[in-house]
């Protein structure tokens, strides 16, 4: 009875993680949309809101890893930290500015369908810097993904330009950047949990972007006076930013990487169905019909990785088993070997 009860609660703490991580993943794209969209909240600034994240994000993870001291530092070297830090948070500060950016000229259901982009990125420059194989069965599926996704931009209603572009770039950053974390960091044993990752990132981030920002952004917000800060609205959102990543290190923690790629797919149905019903943005059979393809494709990808995974795991295992079998074989001969001898001496 014990143990079914203890796979109850298991089953219910992951559909919680799994919940809580779609709420604030929900949360923080639809705020961002509002924040930024000229429509609804009117400041179309994505730099100075990424940068207000990143500031509050540092804060906090600061207060944590070195006031109340709740989280151990990571043990890094200046050297190590200007070779594998800066170019992630460099990366990061690139994807999160574009990201955000997009949000002024897409709809939040468009711009979720582009982002199915991402394993087709993160493979494609897997390969590049031969983090990944390459397999033309892999290939193919990526070649998939991405005609369901260029369907569905053909069918977008409101399609611009610019905003595709940006959205291209962010993907590109981000996958760019989780190849660098497993070449950088994971490589040389370095695991940052959200809290160090903030810790030793987001001051960079914040660094990177107050340069594009110093040009860009500044000088309107001196000229149309909209530097006045919304300490509720912006206050809130960056905790949403800061519970979020949290949430992530929950999920896949708590559960896997495909539980959270899988929860990830349910969250985009969710925003595309919000985004028709409550936004009001349009959405054609064609966008469906092309983002249904789409994830498809993502689907079988997430399967073929699964099914890979299943397999090393089942290797090692068998592996495992081989060697405590030769150590058991070694060790009984030891015992017979020195059996005869004490014989021989009697």
């Amino acid at each position: 009875m014990s143990m079914s009860e203890g796979v109850v609660k298991k089953v219910i703490l992951s559909y919680t993680y799994v919940a809580v991580w779609i709420f604030l993943s929900f949360t923080v794209i639809v705020y961002n949309k509002y924040i930024l969209d000229r429509k609804m909240y009117n400041w179309p600034y994505p730099i100075s809101l990424t940068m207000i994240h990143m500031a509050f994000c540092s804060s906090v993870a600061f207060l944590i890893v070195r006031v109340f001291k709740l989280v151990e530092p990571v043990s890094m070297s200046r050297e190590l930290y200007i070779k594998s830090v800066v170019p992630i948070g460099a990366l990061y500060s690139l994807s999160l500015w574009f990201s955000n950016s997009v949000y002024i000229y897409l709809s939040v259901s468009f711009i979720q369908m582009l982002k199915a982009l991402m394993p087709v990125a993160v493979y494609s420059i897997g390969v590049l810097f031969k983090k990944e194989s390459f397999k033309s069965e892999t290939m193919a599926n990526m070649v998939s993904i991405s005609v369901g996704v260029a369907i569905a931009a053909y069918g977008e209603a409101k399609f611009d330009a610019w905003g595709v572009t940006l959205q291209l770039l962010a993907v590109s950053f981000e996958a760019t950047r989780l190849v660098l974390i497993q070449i950088l960091l994971n490589s040389k044993g370095i695991s940052l949990n959200p809290i160090t990752s903030l810790y030793y990132i987001a001051p960079c981030c914040l660094v990177f972007l107050s340069i594009p920002w110093m040009i860009m952004e500044y000088p309107y917000l001196k000229e149309t006076s909209s530097f006045h800060f919304d300490f509720v609205i912006f206050g809130t959102n960056s905790f949403c930013a800061f519970a979020l990543n949290l949430a992530v290190f929950l999920l896949v923690g708590k559960t896997s990487a495909l539980t959270m790629n899988v929860a990830g797919v349910v969250k985009d149905w969710l925003l595309i169905a919000f985004s028709w019903s409550v936004i009001k943005d349009t959405v054609t059979p064609i966008n469906l019909i092309g983002y249904g393809l789409a994830f498809l494709g993502v689907g079988y990808y997430n399967h073929s990785k699964l099914q890979a995974l299943k397999a090393s795991e089942a290797q090692k295992k068998a592996q495992q088993a081989d060697e405590e079998a030769g150590r058991l074989l070694q060790e009984r001969e030891g015992e017979t070997t020195t059996g005869g001898k004490h014989e021989n001496q009697n």
